[in-house]
């Protein structure tokens, strides 16, 4: 029989019923600060995917093997405080049904409905800006008002890579969170950040949060808020491959695919370590 190209994730084979793992994209872009478009992400993300091997060498496991599903778009609303609504009901319906949610934005204002849904222990983001602000232009629906309203669900709060945000945020993350900032992972290293972090959870579960523009906009520049000075790639990857075993969810957000492909093309590597990470908990 002919296989046929399609508009879903790569090697997302499995139907509903039997997949372990739920991915849906969330196209909206309502509350974009900067450059707007990142609602285009979910479908370059999962173009970028057919590009990429079956094979995962690190955890020696084919992609097909491992059941998960992507079940397409959701029709976003316009205003930023119902598309979080969706998203936390979207989220509780997969965790009804048992399975992990793989969510791909949009813009970052819509991990708060994932998080308000799960409820976990910890929130963990890679991000560059500290989005603390309670509102911003009118809305606590904002995509820079997301930590804020995390905060009001869990207080354990991890953001890694931070550069960018107001004296008074930089001020108020030191003391209420656990923050590491993109220049104090280059010089500690990003391995004993991440020894420091796993001895912080311990085995209690998290919600994984990637916003693109935690990498340095030099290395992957499709980025609604760019900003230079940040992780790499391959350090994103370390956080993936670390956390990923204790996570209820996750998400990358974030993505401007106005480039060459390749901040698509690195969520999309991304997205499939963290499927490899957590389906393979023994590595």
């Amino acid at each position: 029989m002919q296989s046929f190209s399609n508009t879903l994730f790569a090697d997302a084979e499995s139907e509903y019923s039997d997949a372990s793992y739920g991915i849906f994209g969330v196209p909206f872009d309502g509350t974009t600060s900067f450059k707007a478009g990142c609602r285009d992400a979910p479908a370059a993300i999962r173009q970028a995917s057919y590009n990429i091997e079956t094979y995962n060498p690190y955890y020696d496991i084919e992609l097909p093997d491992i059941p998960f599903h992507d079940m397409g778009d959701i029709y976003a609303e316009c205003l930023p405080d119902l598309v979080v609504a969706q998203v936390e009901d979207v989220v509780l319906d997969l965790m009804k049904d048992g399975k992990i949610p793989i969510m791909i934005g949009g813009e970052h204002s819509i991990t708060i409905g994932a998080v308000r849904a799960l409820s976990p222990s910890w929130y963990v983001v890679c991000d560059a800006h500290l989005d603390m602000q309670d509102e911003y232009r009118g809305s606590p629906y904002n995509h820079d008002c997301v930590t804020a309203r995390v905060s009001e669900i869990t207080p354990n709060i991890i953001i890694l890579g931070a550069r960018s945000g107001s004296r008074d945020e930089f001020l108020l993350a030191k003391e209420k969170y656990h923050l590491y900032t993109a220049d104090d992972i280059k010089d500690r290293g990003i391995g004993t950040v991440l020894n420091e972090i796993k001895a912080l959870i311990g085995d209690a579960d998290l919600y994984l949060s990637i916003d693109a523009d935690s990498i340095d906009c030099c290395l992957t520049p499709g980025l609604g808020t760019p900003e230079p000075f940040g992780l790499t790639p391959r350090e994103v990857r370390e956080v993936v491959r670390a956390l990923a075993k204790n996570a209820v969810g996750f998400d990358y957000v974030e993505v401007l695919p106005n480039d060459a492909g390749q901040t698509a093309m690195v969520a999309a590597h991304i997205i499939r370590e963290f499927i490899a990470g957590h389906a393979c908990k023994s590595k």
